[in-house]
């Protein structure tokens, strides 16, 4: 399994790296209020697109700084899953996503604070390291999201938006459990030679 590395390198906690997840935080209401109170679809995608990039880029400055801290290891996978979960309550409330899809990701992320909460009851383990399969669904649904956003018109562009926005999103619900399944797997070899 491939692990990514997730050693901390520094205490403090005014970085860059961890600047740019703070900002990524702040750009959750925003990008609520212009999907469901505005339906200003494409300032909501420019603010995904934004936070998409900064996601990539508080990561590269982390490791290139050596600015790895705790702190950016709490607030980067929270602002990858508030977006996530923002973005599925929104479009579901649009009925852009059904809510079928809705309820396999979400009970993805509670089985996983399951998992989370055991480890961290029974060896004081706070965290898992993140594996590339979940950074790759991230990725794929971080895609999707904005491209099923675009989809919600009609012509052309929004039926290619629709079909390669369901394919993203297809391939990162597939990830996104095919992840979770291996961080089960990891907990319980953590049981194993703990116990």
């Amino acid at each position: 399994m491939d692990v990514e590395e997730t050693a901390v390198q520094t205490d403090r906690v005014f970085t860059v790296p961890n600047i740019l997840s703070f900002l990524r935080l702040l750009g959750v209401p925003l990008f609520l209020w212009l999907v469901l109170v505005r339906e200003a679809d494409t300032l909501a995608i420019v603010v995904l697109a934004v936070s998409g990039f900064t996601d990539y880029l508080d990561g590269k400055l982390a490791r290139r700084w050596n600015q790895i801290s705790r702190v950016g290891q709490l607030l980067d996978p929270l602002a990858d899953r508030l977006y996530i979960l923002t973005t599925i309550v929104a479009l579901t409330l649009r009925e852009i996503i059904p809510l079928w899809f809705a309820i396999l990701l979400v009970a993805r992320d509670v089985v996983m604070l399951g998992v989370v909460a055991v480890v961290k009851a029974r060896h004081g383990i706070t965290g898992l390291p993140v594996h590339f399969l979940g950074k790759s669904a991230t990725f794929c649904l971080l895609y999707a999201f904005p491209l099923l956003l675009w989809g919600d018109a009609d012509g052309t562009v929004a039926m290619l938006a629709r079909v390669f926005g369901w394919a993203f999103a297809i391939w990162g619900v597939t990830l996104y459990w095919w992840a979770a399944a291996l961080y089960v797997m990891q907990a319980r070899r953590l049981a194993g030679t703990s116990g």
